[in-house]
C-alpha cells in the first residue's frame, strides 16, 4: 500500500474541505452547557431531563435558524423566540425581559464551553501540509470566525466560505461551487467532512465533491458502500488513511 505522503504527492487529494458546528466545533457540547445553566435558573425547565430539553431545543433550533440563513429574521429575534417557545412548551408564557434574560445566561454558558471536537487539532495539523483546508459552514460569518479564532483552528484554516456571506446554503451547489472556485481546486481533487448527512454529504456529492460522514453518533449509514464514515478523529493515523486514501 502507497505511503499517505506518496498518495497526497500523486495529487489524489488536493484540498480537505470541513463543515464547523459538530464537524470541528463541538457545538453540542456548548449547547448543553447553555442549557444546563437555564435548568439552574428556571424551575420550570429544572423539572426536566437534559437530555429532552436539548431534543426541543434542537428542534426548534434547526427550524428558526434557518428563517436566519435565508436573511428572513435576525439571529437575535430567533434566539428569542427559541426560547419563548421553550418556556411555552412546559407551560409558561414568560414576558420578553425574562426571554432576553434566558438567552443571556443560554449564551454565556454557551461561549464559556467552547471547544474544538477531540483530535480536531492534530489532524488539521497534520493536514495542513498536505491539502488545502477550507470550512463551509451555514451560518452567521462573525460567529464562524470567532468559533475559530477560540478554538485556535483560525491559523490551520485556509479558507472559510459562510452562507450569510455567499448567499447560499448547504446542501445547494452554489456554497459548494464557490468554495472550489475560491480554493482552485476541480471536485475530484476535493473531499468533504460533515456531520450532516442532507447538507454535508449530499451537498457534496450533488456537485461531484466525494464526501466522508463524521458520525458521531453512530447513527445508521444511509449508504454504508459508497460513503466513507468517520466517528472519531482519533486515532490521527487511522483518520488519516481514510482522508487521504484515493477513492
Amino acid at each position: 500500500m502507497a505511503s499517505l505522503t506518496q498518495r497526497t504527492q500523486s495529487g489524489a487529494i488536493k484540498a480537505a474541505l470541513f463543515d464547523l458546528d459538530d464537524t470541528l466545533f463541538d457545538h453540542q457540547y456548548s449547547s448543553r452547557s447553555g442549557l444546563a445553566a437555564l435548568m439552574q435558573h428556571y424551575n420550570n425547565l429544572g423539572q426536566v431531563s437534559l437530555d429532552e430539553l436539548e431534543q426541543l431545543h434542537t428542534t426548534l433550533l434547526n427550524e428558526l435558524h434557518m428563517e436566519v440563513l435565508r436573511g428572513k429574521a435576525t439571529i437575535d429575534d430567533m434566539r428569542a423566540e427559541r426560547f419563548r417557545r421553550i418556556f411555552l412548551h412546559y407551560g409558561e408564557q414568560v414576558s420578553p425581559a425574562i426571554i432576553q434574560e434566558a438567552v443571556m445566561h443560554y449564551r454565556e454558558a454557551y461561549k464559556n464551553a467552547r471547544r474544538a471536537i477531540v483530535g480536531v487539532v492534530p489532524l488539521l495539523q497534520a493536514l495542513h501540509s498536505r491539502a488545502h483546508i477550507a470550512v463551509v459552514t451555514n451560518n452567521i460569518l462573525v460567529e464562524q470566525q470567532e468559533k475559530l479564532r477560540i478554538c485556535g483552528l483560525t491559523p490551520l484554516v485556509d479558507t472559510l466560505v459562510v452562507s450569510e456571506e455567499v448567499g447560499s446554503i448547504k446542501p445547494e451547489p452554489a456554497i459548494f461551487e464557490i468554495t472550489l472556485q475560491r480554493i482552485s481546486c476541480r471536485a475530484d481533487e476535493t473531499i468533504m467532512i460533515g456531520d450532516s448527512w442532507k447538507a454535508d454529504v449530499l451537498g457534496a456529492q450533488g456537485v461531484g465533491i466525494q464526501a466522508i460522514w463524521f458520525n458521531r453518533g453512530c447513527l445508521p449509514c444511509p449508504e454504508p458502500i459508497q460513503v466513507r464514515e468517520l466517528r472519531s478523529f482519533e486515532p490521527l493515523e487511522a483518520v488519516l488513511e481514510i482522508l487521504l486514501a484515493p477513492f
